[in-house]
C-alpha cells in the first residue's frame, strides 16, 4: 500500500474504530469512514481530516446486516475515490445472551455484525482489493478463541471472524493479504463496567493494565502497510490477557 492508499473503516465514526480512522490517515492514507447511527461523529472527524489534508476522507452510511449494503458501499467509496486498497472490519455487536433467554433475533444480530456483514463486504470488495493488492483487516476478539460466560453467541460470531480471516488469506492469495487483530481490555462495553468486575479483570491480566485504542491501530496500520509477507494471521492485542482466561 503507497501513502495515497483508499481505507475502509466500518464503524469507523467512535470509540476504537475512531482511533484506527485517525492512525491511518495520520500515516497518509486516505479514509472512507463507514457509519450506522453516528453520522454527526463521523462527519466530524472527516471534517477534522480533511482540515489537515484536502479531500482525504469520506463519510459513508449504511446498516451492515441489509442484504444491499455491501455492495452499495463498496460502489459507493470506490465512485468517491476510485480505488480501494484496504478494509477494516471493525463495526461490531456486543451483548449477552443467557442460555435459556437468548432468542434467534439476537443470533441474527450478533451474526449479522460479526460475521455476515464483513464477509459479504470482503466478498464486494475483492475486485478492487485484487487491483491494488490490497489487504484486510478483521477486528476479532480474544474471546474468539476462549469464550466469554454469558456471550455464547458473541464468542462464537467471533470465532467465525477468525475462520473467515483464515478462508480468505487462502483463497485470496497472493493478491490479497487477510489478517485479524483481537483486542483484550482496550475499551469498556457502552454500557459500563462494576469497579469490581475492572479490578478482577485487570489482576488477571499480565501488563496490569487497560489497553489504548491506538495499540489496537497500530496493529491495524501494520498489518494493512508494512507487513507484506503476513496472511490469515490473528494479532493479540490483549495485555497477555488471553494467557490467562
Amino acid at each position: 500500500m503507497n501513502q495515497q492508499s483508499v481505507v475502509l473503516v466500518t464503524g469507523g465514526a467512535r470509540r476504537v474504530g475512531a482511533a484506527i480512522a485517525r492512525h491511518l490517515h495520520a500515516a497518509g492514507c486516505t479514509l472512507a469512514i463507514h457509519y450506522h447511527r453516528s453520522a454527526a461523529d463521523a462527519e466530524a472527524l472527516s471534517a477534522e481530516f480533511n482540515g489537515v489534508r484536502a479531500d482525504s476522507a469520506a463519510t459513508f452510511a449504511g446498516a451492515l446486516e441489509d442484504d444491499a449494503t455491501p455492495e452499495a458501499l463498496i460502489g459507493a467509496v470506490l465512485s468517491r475515490f476510485g480505488r480501494l486498497d484496504g478494509l477494516v472490519n471493525n463495526a461490531s455487536a456486543f451483548y449477552p445472551t443467557p442460555i435459556g433467554q437468548t432468542t434467534p433475533a439476537h443470533w441474527d444480530d450478533l451474526f449479522a455484525a460479526n460475521a455476515r456483514g464483513p464477509f459479504f463486504l470482503a466478498q464486494a470488495a475483492t475486485p478492487a482489493l485484487r487491483e491494488a493488492r490490497g489487504a484486510i483487516v478483521n477486528i476479532v476478539d480474544i474471546y474468539a478463541e476462549r469464550p466469554l460466560g454469558g456471550h455464547t453467541v458473541y464468542s462464537m460470531a467471533k470465532a467465525a471472524l477468525v475462520m473467515l480471516t483464515q478462508a480468505l488469506a487462502k483463497d485470496l492469495a497472493p493478491d490479497v493479504r487477510v489478517n485479524a487483530v483481537a483486542p483484550g481490555a482496550i475499551l469498556w462495553p457502552m454500557s459500563g463496567k462494576p469497579d469490581e468486575a475492572v479490578d478482577a479483570l485487570l489482576a488477571k491480566t499480565p501488563m496490569a493494565r487497560k489497553g489504548d485504542p491506538r495499540d489496537v491501530a497500530e496493529a491495524v496500520r501494520w498489518l494493512l502497510k508494512d507487513a507484506h509477507y503476513t496472511t490469515g494471521q490473528v494479532i493479540r492485542v490483549d495485555g497477555g490477557r488471553v494467557l490467562t482466561i
